[in-house]
C-alpha cells in the first residue's frame, strides 16, 4: 500500500460481523515462554507503527469489538468510526498485563492523559458514543441490520477525501504527526519543510487554475 500510488485512502474493517478485532488470542499466548510473548508483541507494535506511518489516511471502521490490540490498532489509524454498539477498551490489566502495542501512546495523545489513565487503569470498555463523547472516534452511527454502519461511514468520510490532492494530503498529515512529538516553534518549521515541498507540485498549479476558471481541480498527485 505505501508504494501504491493509486492508493489515496486505506479503510481498515473486518469481515467477522459484530467484531472488528478482539485482540490478542490468549489461549495461545499462554502457549508461549516468555521470551516468546516479548518477541510477538514486539512485532505487533512494529506492525501498529508501520500502519500509523502510511503516508496515505487511514480510517478503522470499527463496527464491533475493538479490544485490547484491536482498539491499538484502531488508535494507529488517522481516523476512527465506529457504530453506537460498538464495544472498545484496552483491557488488558483485567488479565493481569498492561498495552503493549502502542496503547499507553496513542490513546492519551487522544483522549488526553487523565482519560488514558482511568480507561487503561480500569480496563473500562466503552461504546460507540461514549468513545465519541470523549474525542476517541471522529463519528458514531447507529448500526445497521448488515452490522457494517461504520464501513459505510468510513467510506463515505473516505469519499470527502479522495477527490483532495494526493501530495498535499500526505504533507498535511506528516505535518501533523511529526508536529504533535515537539514544542510549536519545531512544529512549526516541520510544517514550512512540507508546505516547500508541496509548492513546485502540479496540483497546486492546477488548484490555483481551477479557482481562477472558477472549475473543479482534477488532481493527478504529481
Amino acid at each position: 500500500l505505501r508504494f501504491d500510488e493509486k492508493v489515496r485512502v486505506v479503510v481498515v474493517k473486518s469481515e467477522v460481523k459484530g467484531v472488528f478485532c478482539a485482540g490478542a488470542d490468549l489461549k495461545e499466548r499462554a502457549k508461549m515462554d516468555d521470551a516468546e510473548v516479548a518477541h510477538f508483541v514486539k512485532r505487533l507494535r512494529n506492525l501498529m507503527d508501520e500502519i500509523a506511518a502510511l503516508p496515505v489516511p487511514t480510517i478503522a471502521a470499527i463496527d464491533g469489538y475493538a479490544l485490547g490490540g484491536g482498539l491499538e490498532l484502531a488508535l494507529a489509524c488517522d481516523l476512527r468510526v465506529a457504530a453506537s454498539s460498538a464495544k472498545m477498551g484496552l483491557i488488558e490489566t483485567t488479565r493481569g498485563l498492561l498495552p503493549g502495542a502502542g496503547g499507553t501512546q496513542r490513546l492519551p495523545r487522544c483522549v488526553g492523559i487523565g482519560l488514558a489513565k482511568e480507561l487503561i487503569f480500569t480496563g473500562r470498555q466503552i461504546d460507540g458514543q461514549q468513545a465519541f463523547s470523549m474525542g476517541l472516534v471522529n463519528h458514531t452511527v447507529p448500526q445497521n441490520n448488515e452490522g457494517d454502519a461504520a464501513y459505510q461511514r468510513a467510506l463515505a468520510l473516505a469519499k470527502e477525501i479522495l477527490p483532495q490532492a494526493p501530495f498535499a494530503v500526505k504533507m498535511g498529515k506528516l505535518a501533523i504527526n511529526r508536529g504533535m512529538e515537539v514544542d510549536i516553534a519545531s512544529g512549526m518549521a516541520i510544517e514550512g519543510m512540507c508546505y516547500a515541498q508541496n509548492i513546485p507540485t502540479r496540483d497546486r498549479q492546477e488548484g490555483m487554475a481551477a479557482f481562477r476558471e472558477k472549475r473543479p481541480p482534477h488532481f493527478t498527485g504529481k
